[in-house]
């Protein structure tokens, strides 16, 4: 597939969700189904990849280099984006070598890409320049994409995401993991809309100093247009609890739609309770975004059969 394929993004569906709750609550909830903007760099990824994909090509990468956690849906999409899009690929991943691999890992290898592992306590400092030195010495030149993808080209290619959305609303939702999603539909709002954004990250609050400079970045100073969710994390990131597995079977059987925990669950679960709180004026139109993820589930089993949830 050529790279000029991604100057044209996908189409995806928005579907209402009809209920008893919704309809009696005078809000209309729409989900937009970016889950199935493509089969494998799926939801948010196929945006925030885009133009740094566009980027590595223009200036002659032809290997991508990227941090993610062993479950990452952002190592997964890079992955397959290299091998759609005709580049190499290196995953540094958080954590220690666990065989056999994941079901993650083990598509991502499938994809062609190489991984290295980075002990937690460095990960943290994964950026300094003696360690991207190393990196560089070892698998040669690259072109580096921030862990979860979020940089400035990332943004603009989240922009993007509202160009698909032909109907008018009050309110647009995404899960937050880094920011900059959220910072991309920021960009693009009427004066009369509004960006929400849910923390799945416990201590979620420095995010806000993130989207803050991920729009300076761009000279955009309008900061009143959105407000960061950090009460519907379940206990931190990857954590879940029996209380949302238990939202999110009900959603699924009601909607028709999978979700996962790690992100879009939380996000949909946090926007039913704010509406049951009546966080929202009557007659609301709210979208929240699908943004994939899905690939992680079978690898949550695996997970959840070696734990309990509490």
């Amino acid at each position: 597939m050529i790279l000029e394929e991604l100057l044209n993004n996908p189409p995806t569906p928005l579907q209402k969700l009809n209920n008893n709750f919704l309809n009696n609550s005078g809000i209309e909830l729409f989900i937009k189904r970016l889950d199935l903007t493509h089969p494998e760099i799926s939801g948010n990824k196929w945006f925030k990849l885009k133009y740094n994909l566009l980027e590595a090509n223009k200036n002659k990468y032809d290997t991508l280099l990227t941090f993610g956690g062993a479950y990452s849906n952002h190592i997964y999409a890079t992955a397959a984006a290299g091998k759609l899009f005709g580049f190499k690929t290196i995953g540094v991943i958080r954590g220690e070598e666990h065989l056999p691999l994941n079901p993650t890992l083990t598509f991502a290898k499938a994809c062609g890409m190489r991984f290295t592992y980075l002990d937690r306590t460095f990960h943290r400092d994964k950026y300094n320049t003696k360690f991207l030195s190393s990196l560089k010495a070892k698998y040669g030149d690259f072109y580096l994409i921030p862990e979860g993808g979020t940089n400035s080209l990332a943004v603009q290619g989240c922009n993007e995401i509202l160009d698909d959305i032909n109907i008018s609303f009050d309110y647009i939702c995404t899960a937050s993991g880094t920011g900059g999603t959220l910072a991309g539909l920021i960009t693009g709002l009427k004066n009369n809309q509004t960006a929400l954004g849910f923390s799945v990250l416990k201590g979620g609050d420095f995010l806000r100093n993130e989207i803050v400079n991920l729009l300076k970045m761009l000279k955009f100073t309008n900061n009143k247009n959105w407000q960061l969710i950090t009460n519907y994390h379940f206990g931190g990131y990857a954590k879940i609890t029996k209380e949302l597995m238990g939202f999110i079977s009900g959603f699924e059987n009601q909607n028709g739609i999978r979700l996962e925990p790690i992100y879009s669950g939380k996000m949909l679960f946090g926007i039913y309770d704010m509406i049951k709180k009546d966080y929202f004026p009557k007659s609301s139109k709210i979208i929240a975004l699908h943004n994939g993820g899905l690939q992680g589930l079978e690898g949550l089993k695996q997970k959840l059969n070696s734990r309990k949830i509490r």
